[in-house]
């Protein structure tokens, strides 16, 4: 893809431990906001992952495969500051899903911290759909590891390796 002055990148930052389909939507609706999307997968070793980054990538980059037909994506680890990484790409602005009100008032913080790091970058809020508003990847694996069925939150390939990862 050509690099021209109305080339817009958004950066979609997360830990992705699992990818869901709450993190899918907001991943399709951020694909329609700019020319080259970056999935930045976070190393966040305070979380714990379930899964190891290797797999979290890969859990992503078959995820965002479909949408290489329209926009140019790339599914990168980072670690460290967001907003270095988000210099490093070269993205215009940060994508956030917000689920509730809870959500908000982290992200609003994070977002004005932003701001005052590098005030030329924007964050970009969607709204989750309701239907997957009350996904959280953190309930997601508890719900697997209990042997609980987690189809209606992640895609086929996530609900194996969740299966996988508790039997």
């Amino acid at each position: 893809m050509t690099h021209t002055a109305k080339f817009r990148t958004a950066l979609y930052p997360g830990t992705f431990d699992p990818m869901t389909l709450g993190h899918l939507d907001i991943l399709k609706r951020a694909s329609r906001l700019c020319d080259r999307l970056v999935v930045g997968v976070a190393i966040n070793r305070s979380k714990n992952p379930l899964f190891p980054l290797s797999e979290r990538v890969e859990m992503v980059e078959n995820v965002v495969e479909p949408f290489r037909d329209r926009i140019e994506v790339d599914v990168l680890p980072f670690e460290g500051l967001l907003i270095h990484f988000v210099e490093k790409v070269g993205a215009h602005m940060i994508v956030r899903g917000l689920r509730a009100v809870s959500d908000f008032e982290y992200e609003f913080q994070m977002a004005g911290m932003n701001d005052r790091l590098n005030p030329d970058i924007e964050t970009v809020f969607l709204m989750a759909d309701p239907q997957f508003q009350t996904i959280a990847s953190r309930l997601v694996k508890e719900i697997a590891r209990l042997g609980g069925d987690v189809s209606q939150f992640v895609t086929p390939e996530v609900e194996l390796r969740l299966k996988d990862k508790f039997t």
